[in-house]
């Protein structure tokens, strides 16, 4: 026998594939053995039977290894599809995420968008409101400049001659003021009668002279009468035409309803 070149400590154990060949090898051996150990003239009925024998052992080893290849190949198969199926599912998870990130990402947009517009559409209402409160505000401005200038313009003030038709006339005008009744004729009719006109006329003989209270003015009125009928507005001195003209009216009318009424002395 040749000598065992490989390592002691290193012997490899024989495999499925090595046991059948070696299977195989001793069977032929053993039936070239037989065959040799028959006498030439012997029959080789037992070497035949010994050589079927071992045929038909060695066939089943060879069967067992094709089946164990074909399992292996479809359990090679089952896991490339296995393989597949986990890729396409990853695939298809992977684009279904990358949908779900963009249809987010298009409504995102899409609300800025919308955001943007009302943000604009605010800021343009703004800036129209405060164009129409500048309006409002220049209007309002404009209008009391217009008041405050009225309101400097003096008032035009109305004048009068100084005669007895302007005393009469200022007079009737502060009795309007005060609702004094009277008119121009009434005036100036008694006016005519008591002191013909004459501003300083004064009566020194009556019963109110003898009483020492003479009557004075244009309406002849006592010092008084003229006290208690004085008119807001006018002059205290009795000799005043429109102060003795409008206390004498306001008189009259508290007694007579109206220097119209008047028509001799009072």
């Amino acid at each position: 026998m040749p000598k065992n070149t490989q390592n002691p400590g290193h012997s490899r154990v024989p495999t499925r594939t090595h046991k059948i060949a070696l299977t195989g090898v001793a069977a032929l051996g053993a039936a070239g053995l037989a065959f040799s150990l028959v006498p030439a003239g012997g029959h080789t009925t037992t070497t035949e039977a010994g050589s079927a024998a071992a045929v038909a052992y060695s066939s089943e080893p060879i069967k067992d290894v094709k089946g164990t290849v074909t399992d292996q190949l479809a359990g090679a198969s089952v896991k490339v599809e296995s393989i597949e199926a986990k890729r396409k599912a990853a695939a298809d998870a992977a684009a279904k995420l990358k949908a779900a990130a963009e249809a987010k990402e298009k409504a995102a947009a899409e609300e800025a968008a919308r955001a943007a517009e009302k943000a604009a559409a605010e800021h343009a209402a703004k800036e129209q409101a405060a164009e129409e409160a500048a309006r409002e505000r220049a209007a309002q401005a404009a209008a009391s400049r217009t008041v405050k200038r009225v309101a400097v313009q003096p008032a035009a003030v109305q004048t009068y001659p100084d005669n007895l038709d302007g005393w009469i006339r200022e007079s009737l005008a502060i009795m309007k003021k005060h609702g004094i009744p009277g008119s121009y004729s009434g005036i100036h009719r008694n006016i005519m009668r008591e002191s013909s006109g004459n501003p300083l006329a004064i009566n020194n003989w009556d019963i109110n002279a003898q009483n020492g209270i003479p009557s004075k003015g244009l309406l002849q009125v006592i010092p008084p009468t003229f006290q208690a009928y004085h008119v807001p507005g006018t002059s205290w001195d009795i000799y005043d035409p429109v102060a003795n003209i409008t206390a004498a009216c306001n008189y009259a009318a508290d007694r007579y309803g109206s220097m119209d009424n008047v028509n001799s002395a009072y």
